[in-house]
């Protein structure tokens, strides 16, 4: 216990700041009002701890959600009672969903007031229950330091994700002369146990089963998530690869967890997935799964999901196992362990067979892939390629929203660093990448980040270009143009006999919008412009912005179409015939 005579008794809300600085925090992302305000007061007083004023609440957890992603380290969202926390839900599920470690903390009504209807109140915990990992009501000033270690341990231990901390005015401003503190691991965070890191006999048991069915396998593929960049096992991944001669696929949130230009790289599954991917899943005999959760954008329809494979998972959080797809065996555990017990068990081997059918896959897919122009009209597909070429080149961090846009860089993106390919994966959140982008650039400014996004999502969360400029941060902003919400347009197309019904979206002049926030930008209308653009771009000292204003109807191939098996794909020359 702490003890500090009265008349110099921190506050709640300094003590709430003493529990940050112990968990190596260094920048908050935030907006006050007024349930939080006696926070915001202690962090002047405390005048160590960085923040980072958004223009929208949401804006404040997509960038704790891409200051996370770029670092591995939990990260910080505030904001005030009421519509201040509500605006943080869809953050918190996009970090839910993608298991993004965060913590939100939230002002409250006094105590004296909860449950009357009072000014700007919410239940807050009710409210974001679904979609965080965990709440917590801290509603005891002495417990507040254990109660934000605890947020911070939940946050990041087994499968991470968000916990939301809600802080009522009075238990901020309350002075405290005793308080707990908890005590510190060897990491600096506050989790004391082992993290399960040692090899039980009834897992190894299990991880002797698992390679047994490796080592019978003739056609194998490796599926790869986001679990093996949260366990920091890349380099064993392409250990386990080579060892024994695997091809690899990488789902949209572990494309940067394999290079993808290996000779085993085999790309992205799925709806927009490479032929060889989702060809090669169909053909194999076994599919050993690392950290991915199989969803049903990946696994096309369910019931034919690689129906002639035996399926392997390997998977931290149980309640995943099984969901959409059998899983013939299941090793449950942390892959820093499960995933150095797997390698030490399995024998070399070479597949040349198995090999040689995929390069005839490879071949496939190059005669069907799109050739770049070099004049005319630009197209939305070659302006991505060569930017994806300048961030695998530059080692830049690349983020992106969703749609059409995010398809087509998973598909073009070459070989970029784990943590490097930061997006929305599992809710499919429009508005993502600008405030997500922040936060990558406050987190890494050695790093140069991208930001790329379509006009429609763009337009979502448009006002936090005055925090780039506020911030000062080298952010580089490409807007993918083309007057529609793109992927909605394009299913229209193909599966509404072309009815556009509210899908056309019109726009601000995005440069002189830029430049009216301080940012310079530059428009893109053909392909002969874009190299030039590019190169200003990223020659920049500060934030630029190139509107990329792409032809109109461009739809993103391959495709499998919904409630389709992986190998019934549409080829972009198979869908012009």
């Amino acid at each position: 216990m702490n003890e500090a005579p009265a008349e110099i008794a921190p506050t709640g809300a300094d003590l709430i700041c003493k529990a940050l600085h112990r968990e190596g925090v260094e920048v908050l992302f935030g907006h006050p009002g007024g349930a939080i305000l006696p926070f915001y007061d202690a962090l002047h007083r405390d005048g160590r701890l960085r923040h980072v004023l958004t223009r929208h609440e949401l804006g404040a957890a997509h960038a704790a959600d891409g200051y996370a992603r770029a670092t591995g380290r939990v990260g910080v969202c505030v904001s005030t009672s009421g519509p201040g926390a509500t605006n943080l839900v869809t953050g918190l599920a996009t970090a839910m969903m993608d298991s993004v470690p965060v913590v939100a903390i939230t002002g409250q009504v006094a105590r004296s007031v909860m449950g009357t209807e009072a000014f700007q109140e919410t239940d807050i915990l009710g409210v974001t229950a679904p979609v965080t990992k965990y709440g917590m009501l801290a509603d005891d000033p002495e417990r507040l330091p254990e109660v934000i270690a605890e947020a911070f341990r939940l946050a990041r231990t087994g499968r991470p994700g968000p916990v939301l901390v809600d802080v009522p005015k009075d238990v901020q401003n309350q002075r405290v002369t005793t308080w707990s503190v908890p005590s510190e691991s060897a990491d600096g965070g506050t989790d004391s146990s082992d993290g399960g890191r040692k090899e039980s006999p009834a897992m190894a048991e299990v991880l002797d089963r698992a390679a047994a069915m490796l080592n019978a396998a003739e056609r194998p593929v490796l599926m790869v998530g986001r679990g093996v960049l949260l366990a920091d096992v890349v380099p064993a991944v392409r250990r386990l690869a080579e060892w024994a001669e695997l091809p690899v696929v990488t789902s949209l949130l572990g494309l940067d967890g394999f290079p993808a230009r290996h000779p085993l790289a085999l790309g992205l599954p799925g709806m927009h997935g490479t032929p060889r991917a989702n060809s090669a899943i169909q053909e194999a005999d076994l599919v050993l799964g690392l950290g991915i959760r199989f969803d049903d954008r990946v696994i096309g329809r369910a019931k034919d999901f690689a129906h002639q494979a035996r399926i392997v998972h390997f998977e931290i959080d149980p309640t995943v196992v099984g969901r959409t797809v059998r899983a013939d065996h299941c090793v449950l555990g942390d892959l820093a362990v499960t995933l150095p017990g797997l390698i030490r068990r399995v024998r070399p081997r070479t597949r040349p067979k198995w090999l040689a059918r995929l390069k005839g896959w490879d071949r496939e897919a190059e005669a069907g892939r799109p050739v770049p122009s070099r004049d005319g009209p630009l197209c939305a597909r070659d302006a991505i390629r060569a930017m994806a070429a300048r961030v695998s080149q530059s080692r830049s961090i690349v983020v992106t929203d969703v749609g059409q846009h995010q398809m087509w860089l998973a598909q073009e993106l070459p070989d970029v660093e784990p943590g490097a390919h930061l997006t929305s994966g599992g809710l499919g959140t429009m508005g993502y990448a600008l405030p997500a982008g922040i936060g990558a650039a406050v987190a890494r400014p050695d790093r140069e980040v991208w930001v790329i996004a379509g006009d429609g999502g763009f337009q979502m969360n448009i006002q936090e270009m005055a925090t780039v400029v506020q911030e000062r941060l080298r952010l580089r902003i490409a807007v993918v143009n083309n007057g529609f919400l793109g992927m909605v347009r394009q299913w229209q197309e193909l599966f509404y006999d072309r009815r556009y019904s509210a899908s056309e979206i019109s726009g601000p002049d995005f440069v002189a919008l830029a430049e009216a926030y301080g940012i310079p930008g530059i428009a893109v209308g053909s392909s002969g412009e874009l190299d030039d653009a590019l190169s200003f771009a990223s020659g920049r000292p500060g934030p630029v912005l190139v509107d990329l204003r792409v032809a109109r109807e461009e739809n993103v191939y391959p495709m499998v179409p919904s409630g389709a098996a992986l190998h019934e794909f549409v080829t972009a020359r198979e869908a012009a015939s």
